[in-house]
């Protein structure tokens, strides 16, 4: 069986066809999948809540899980009554995480200094609720380590000693990053990306990472893996990742699905 630990089901790509989506998911075996709540900020906050009310309660796999936070290119419009509504929602039970939240500076589409502010208060926020955080990061053209250097500074400030950890989604940083997100009791997830021909270095961080410290994830509809370059991505094509994360770490897609299965039952302390 096997967990899509990343994926943006709420957005009108998927609006005409969704459940035939996860029915598609159960059939490849995906048993459980945690559709991300950004939405596009304010105001739609609640996106994956409604989601995994409508669709995480039934009895048919997969259950769904979801997640609150503000994305760094919504940090711009991150004020205080959009925080205090946040933390509102991240009492919910469906919600068992915080994020994606992190930072972003190959679009810039908020300040870099606001992104940073935003990230550091929901940390706080996050630490208050007891939830994990999930970690968005991408560097800039000039440099693609800025922002996960930063990352990883913000992360030691604040996040430090905090039991709950978090996953480093998407991971596309270096081996360093790793090792110091792993310090801090995270976890480390793979997307679409680790199957792309130029991506050598993220199947090299795969082949370093601890079995038991790891996650795939689809990031959908983004990043399709090969060989489903070109077509929208959905959660049923996380077996995909599974196969290519596998083959660099000298398993089968079936082992790598069951032990992140459990690595996110067990990080998320779920039945």
């Amino acid at each position: 069986m096997y967990i899509d630990s990343h994926c943006h089901l709420e957005g009108p790509r998927f609006e005409r066809d969704r459940p035939a989506v996860l029915q598609r998911a159960a059939a490849a075996g995906v048993e459980a999948l945690l559709a991300i709540g950004n939405g596009s900020g304010p105001g739609t906050f609640e996106c994956g809540i409604r989601l995994a009310e409508e669709h995480g309660r039934g009895a048919a796999p997969p259950r769904l899980y979801t997640t609150i936070g503000i994305h760094p290119h919504e940090a711009k419009v991150a004020d205080d009554d959009a925080l205090r509504e946040l933390a509102r929602l991240a009492q919910h039970p469906s919600v068992i995480a915080w994020g994606e939240i992190g930072l972003d500076y190959w679009y810039d589409h908020s300040p870099r200094e606001v992104q940073r502010s935003v990230f550091v208060r929901q940390m706080e926020l996050a630490r208050a609720a007891r939830k994990p955080i999930i970690i968005h990061c991408r560097g800039s053209r000039q440099n693609p380590e800025d922002a996960w250097n930063d990352v990883v500074h913000l992360l030691q400030l604040n996040w430090s000693g905090n039991a709950s950890g978090g996953i480093l989604h998407c991971f596309t940083g270096t081996l360093k990053h790793m090792q110091s997100a792993l310090d801090l009791g995270f976890l480390i997830s793979f997307a679409g990306n680790v199957t792309f021909p130029g991506a050598e270095a993220i199947r090299d961080a795969a082949r370093q990472a601890p079995l038991d410290r790891m996650l795939i994830e689809t990031d959908s509809p983004y990043l399709a893996p090969v060989p489903y370059r070109g077509r929208r991505n959905e959660p049923a094509y996380v077996t995909a990742v599974a196969e290519c994360v596998a083959g660099a770490c000298g398993m089968t897609g079936e082992e790598i699905g069951r032990a992140t299965a459990q690595n996110f039952h067990r990080f998320f302390q779920l039945d």
